[in-house]
């Protein structure tokens, strides 16, 4: 794969993260020491998600997830703040007008809760992809920040919720690890926590680390727009009011504004805009609502804009798209994970 693992739709290369650093980078065709590791990873993978779907391992926030053919379409999600590596394929994710591919060389970690669109990109029935996700907590992440930044964070000059960056062979042992303790529970319940810690301080420690470290600053401009985020997401039907929204994320209107884009790639308004036709498809598909309740139900007040934006942004009117999608056997779960 091309070096360059984000390109942006306009044209516009947005910003990656430098890899120059003591990291150990991993490479699908790597015939080193760190290959056998992906191996090992991609088998405990395959034990944990026997077929294809998300499985929550016993330790809660971690997951394997296994895909057995790649997407023609693009499954919508609201991406809550976690850790993911492929041990097998590759994936796409569209962020706004960005898009971020990655596979077994590089990991990718998300901030704040935000809305993408996801595609596996490579998989098949003999080599599927399979991938390990660790949901972040913001709690632990502050707990740990006093110890690994005890004279406080380095600036950090790039925003965005969203970062890829080259693989941690530390991080991807710790993570076999982790899975390995699956198979002894009396182990895994005080053991897991402590390879958890492990994946966090060495993620906090490398050259992301201080982007990383923004989830867990109570007043860190990652964690004002994730208040905002919060609220976006338990009232997207409702009317935005955006001097009360900067309240809420302690900025002026016009810092919230700018902080808020380059944490998310979007506005408020468009931020609420892609929820709103997330949940409207999601009702559509699993509960037969037509387009003109779905529209009402998630707070649009006119029918014919909703159908103007749902057909922007899936490519096809709410009809047409619903018919298409129910034709070729997609279900709510899928278009909506």
């Amino acid at each position: 794969m091309d070096r360059r693992f984000l390109t942006d739709i306009g044209g516009k290369e947005p910003f990656m993260e430098s890899t120059k650093s003591n990291v150990q980078p991993l490479h699908a065709d790597n015939t080193g020491s760190a290959g056998p590791d992906l191996t090992r990873l991609a088998g405990l993978i395959s034990m944990y998600a026997p077929h294809d779907g998300r499985f929550e391992l016993r330790i809660p926030g971690a997951y394997a997830i296994r895909a057995s053919r790649t997407n023609t379409e693009q499954l919508h999600t609201i991406q809550q703040p976690a850790l993911c590596f492929i041990a097998q394929g590759a994936k796409r994710i569209v962020l706004g007008h960005e898009v971020y591919e990655y596979d077994a060389s590089h990991m990718i970690i998300f901030s704040v809760d935000l809305p993408v669109a996801a595609q596996v990109m490579r998989a098949s029935r003999s080599e599927p992809y399979l991938s390990f996700r660790l949901d972040l907590n913001p709690q632990k992440v502050a707990e740990l920040i006093l110890k690994i930044f005890p004279h406080g964070l380095p600036r950090v000059r790039e925003k965005r919720a969203l970062c890829i960056t080259q693989s941690d062979a530390n991080i991807f042992n710790a993570a076999i690890r982790l899975m390995e303790l699956m198979a002894q529970p009396e182990d895994a319940e005080f053991i897991a926590p402590l390879v958890i810690d492990e994946i966090l301080i060495r993620l906090l420690r490398s050259p992301i680390g201080a982007r990383v470290a923004q989830i867990g600053l109570a007043d860190s401009s990652v964690q004002g727009v994730a208040k905002a985020v919060s609220w976006l997401r338990t009232n997207f039907s409702e009317p935005i009011k955006i001097d009360e929204l900067a309240e809420l994320a302690h900025m002026s209107v016009s810092s919230f504004h700018l902080h808020f884009k380059l944490v998310t790639s979007m506005s408020p308004l468009q931020y609420q805009k892609v929820l709103r036709l997330q949940e409207a498809r999601r009702l559509m598909l699993s509960t037969m609502m037509d387009a003109g309740t779905a529209s009402w139900h998630v707070g649009y007040q006119s029918t014919s804009q909703f159908s103007r934006e749902y057909s922007r942004f899936f490519g096809n009117a709410p009809t047409k798209d619903i018919a298409r999608l129910r034709e070729q056997g997609f279900t709510a779960a899928d278009v909506s994970r």
